[in-house]
């Protein structure tokens, strides 16, 4: 009779150790390392499986707003089991501080929506992005430059390409910096206004002088003042660009005090905020306090590009 029994046991934990798919690759994963592998393991390997979807996010896709038109995406999270496992098995039991995570790309992406201006990143991605446009405003730049290299922020600077043309050291110095460019006309006119021919020729321009300046193939258009009509976004389009205006705006030409511009800016920052300022003065003497405040709100600061990409903001225990 315990014959019988032993048998039977034997063969249930044969028959459980086969159909078990991840412990059995897991195991034939450790086997490797000539690591054997005991029941506490498998018991810790199974507690992660099971509330690793408590902790798993959805991807957003990208979406069209009423609104605020184009949306990008948003990446998801997905608990990457066996690295998990490997930074809780020294302890033996789980710990949610130590889930490592692997980002998981929506479905649907910005480059699959028609074109549309963008006003803003996805909501639940605390970041905001600095659209520095130049057409003037020269004695400013190096001060901003040097406050944003102190903070190791990353802007995204608009050029007009007249100024370009004009100040070619400058450019070179914002490219050299690191900082995005973008295209932002050759002679700042009110892109609403112009035939189909003249709108191409303003992105056209200004795309081949900065190129030749800077080295730089720009991958956004900021028009100027934000005037626009559909057929500029779909000429911008034509020339690889996409269309981006703001959501918080300095209105720093208007020559606010620091405080006033920093106030404003502060009230309505947001995740995602696309915040549009020039080299003036009010800027430049804001500037250190706006990157301080930020930051004091757990956002990030990056370029547009860096805003508009699927890719998380994640915390230091999350894997890329």
């Amino acid at each position: 009779m315990r014959k019988i029994m032993l048998i039977s046991v034997l063969i249930i934990g044969a028959w459980l150790s086969v159909n078990n798919p991840y412990s059995n690759t897991y195991v034939a994963n450790l086997k490797t390392d000539a690591v054997p592998v005991s029941g506490q393991e498998h018991s810790l390997i199974r507690e992660i499986e099971e509330k690793a979807k408590e902790y798993e996010v959805e991807p957003s896709n990208a979406r069209k707003d009423p609104v605020w038109k184009a949306i990008p995406g948003y990446n998801g999270l997905k608990v990457d089991i066996e690295d998990s496992y490997k930074k809780m098995k020294k302890d033996g039991e789980f710990n949610p501080d130590k889930l490592v995570y692997k980002q998981i790309s929506p479905d649907v992406h910005l480059s699959d929506l028609p074109p549309m201006a963008i006003y803003k990143g996805h909501p639940e991605k605390p970041m905001v992005s600095f659209i520095i446009n130049v057409a003037w405003g020269n004695e400013y730049l190096s001060g901003m430059l040097a406050t944003l290299k102190k903070y190791n922020v990353s802007a995204s600077f608009f050029l007009e390409g007249r100024w370009v043309k004009n100040n070619p050291g400058m450019a070179k110095m914002i490219a050299e910096a690191g900082h995005e460019i973008g295209n932002h006309s050759f002679t700042h006119p009110n892109m609403k206004q112009l035939s189909a021919p003249e709108i191409n020729e303003e992105i056209k321009k200004t795309n081949d002088v900065i190129e030749a300046v800077t080295g730089v193939q720009t991958k956004w258009f900021a028009p100027p003042s934000g005037s626009y009509k559909e057929e500029v976004v779909q000429i911008a389009a034509a020339h690889k660009l996409g269309t981006v205006m703001w959501s918080v705006d300095t209105i720093d030409w208007q020559k606010p005090s620091p405080e006033k511009l920093i106030s404003r800016v502060m009230g309505k920052v947001h995740n995602g905020a696309l915040i549009l300022m020039h080299p003036t003065e009010s800027t430049a003497a804001s500037l250190e306090q706006l990157i301080i405040q930020i930051k004091d709100k757990d956002m990030q600061i990056g370029t547009v590009s860096d805003m508009l990409s699927e890719n998380r903001v994640l915390a230091k225990k999350m894997k890329e």
